[in-house]
C-alpha cells in the first residue's frame, strides 16, 4: 500500500521549521490538554462510530472521485475540529496572521485536508473500518479503529477526540502511525517557506490545488 509521505522542510529552513516540528512532536497532544469534563469514553467512541459509518458509506458508495471528495469534506466539517487543526498547521505563523487570513486559511484548509485524506480513504474501497476501543489519554480520548482492506493486512487508524471546541470533535488522526497534525504542520510550514512566508500567497496556492 502507498503510504502518505511526511514531508520535511528544506535544509536551509531547518533551523526554524525543524525546531518547531521537533517541539511540536512533544506538544501535539498537550496543546489540546484542557479539561474534557463532559467527554467520556462512550461519547468519544460514539462520535468515531458515526465518523467510521460515514466513511464506510462513502468508500462503498460507487460515487465518482469528485463526489467522494465532497462527501469527505462534509465528514471533516461535521466531525473534525477543523479550526484547531488549521491553526496548529500554521504553527507560529498563526500568531502573525490576521483574523481574515485565519478565516480564509481555515476554509481552504478544510477542502485541502478533505481531498488529501479522502484520497487515502479511497484506497479503502471494498474494505471497511471497524471501531475497536477507547481510552482516556491525558484530557482527551483515544479511539482505536482497524482498517480491513482487500489483499492487505489490517492496520490501525486512530482518532483523538476532545470537547475543547465546545462539542465532541476529533482533532487528530493517525493512519498507520502517521500523525496528521505534525504532517500538516510540516507541509504547510514548507509551503510558507517556499513563498517567503507570505500567508496570502500560500492560501491562494492551496486554494488552487483544491
Amino acid at each position: 500500500m502507498t503510504r502518505m509521505p511526511t514531508l520535511t522542510p528544506p535544509n536551509d529552513r531547518l533551523s526554524r521549521r525543524g525546531a518547531l516540528t521537533l517541539i511540536g512532536a512533544g506538544l501535539a497532544a498537550p496543546m489540546m490538554a484542557t479539561p474534557a469534563l463532559a467527554l467520556s469514553e462512550a461519547k468519544a467512541k460514539s462520535l468515531v462510530d458515526s465518523v467510521v459509518a460515514d466513511i464506510n458509506s462513502v468508500i462503498n458508495s460507487g460515487k465518482s472521485e469528485p463526489a467522494m471528495y465532497r462527501d469527505f469534506e462534509r465528514i471533516f466539517s461535521r466531525y473534525a475540529d477543523v479550526p484547531t487543526i488549521a491553526r496548529y498547521a500554521l504553527g507560529v505563523d498563526a500568531r502573525r496572521a490576521s483574523p481574515a487570513q485565519l478565516r480564509s486559511f481555515t476554509d481552504v484548509f478544510q477542502r485541502y485536508i478533505s481531498v488529501k485524506y479522502g484520497r487515502r480513504f479511497r484506497e479503502f474501497i471494498g474494505g471497511r473500518i471497524e471501531v475497536r476501543d477507547a481510552r482516556p489519554v491525558k484530557s482527551f480520548i483515544e479511539v482505536r479503529t482497524v482498517a480491513h482492506l482487500r489483499g492487505e493486512a489490517p492496520f490501525n487508524v486512530t482518532f483523538l477526540v476532545s470537547d475543547r471546541s465546545g462539542s465532541d470533535r476529533f482533532f487528530n488522526l493517525f493512519i498507520e502511525g502517521v500523525n496528521m497534525l505534525l504532517t500538516e504542520r510540516t507541509e504547510i510550514g514548507a509551503m510558507l517557506d517556499r513563498r517567503g512566508g507570505d500567508i496570502d500567497k500560500m492560501i491562494a496556492d492551496l486554494r488552487a490545488t483544491g
